[in-house]
């Protein structure tokens, strides 16, 4: 079991720290509100990620395979999902404004993972390279143990780009320099979208 950790790690890292859709939503959220206020997002996200990790480790992403046209869907309402966010983003004003806003809660953070069509793909890839030889009981508990890695994991990376953004916001101050944040935050998380939309 060790070892098939150590190689999910190995797997999951290019994957899990690469800009991506959750990790730049929570690193414009950290440059945002600062790190605390983005913790039930994030809390949200990683709920949301164990519980759909461990129904696709369970034959759930089948349903997708046999109905195409569903994950078409889901990644179109996906990106444009994203796509609103960008665009939430990119008009924000600066500190002031941020103080004034309110930051994303537990909700945001389910529907960004429900929305994000990379994150079943990635699963799917993961249960397929990590868990297809497993039988009966050992099967039940080795996805049970993937779905928690993946989410740990997971949570590190989006936690380390959190965490990023406020220090970015940190040494920015100015409001001048708080709105050219956002707007680049906000410009990223549309060519995410848009990568999502068509990859």
């Amino acid at each position: 079991m060790t070892t098939t950790i150590a190689a999910l790690l190995a797997f999951l890292f290019p994957l899990a720290y690469s800009p991506g859709p959750g990790n730049m939503f929570f690193a414009a959220n950290g440059a945002r509100f600062g790190m605390r206020a983005t913790l039930r997002a994030n809390l949200g996200y990683h709920v949301a990620t164990w519980i759909v990790a461990t129904a696709i480790g369970f034959g759930a992403m089948a349903a997708f395979t046999t109905h195409p046209g569903a994950f078409q869907a889901l990644k179109l309402v996906g990106s444009l999902y994203v796509l609103w966010l960008a665009w939430t983003l990119f008009r924000s004003g600066g500190q002031d404004a941020a103080a004034e806003a309110a930051p994303a809660g537990f909700g945001a953070g389910v529907l960004l993972l429900l929305f994000n069509p990379k994150a079943y793909v990635i699963m799917a890839l993961m249960f397929t390279q990590f868990a297809a030889q497993a039988q009966g009981a050992d099967a039940w508990r080795l996805v049970l143990v993937i779905a928690t890695v993946f989410t740990l994991n997971n949570l590190v990376a989006f936690l380390a780009w959190t965490a990023a953004g406020d220090r970015l916001a940190r040494r920015f101050r100015e409001d001048r320099s708080a709105r050219r944040i956002n707007r680049s935050f906000g410009a990223v998380l549309a060519a995410v979208a848009v990568w999502m939309a068509f990859a």
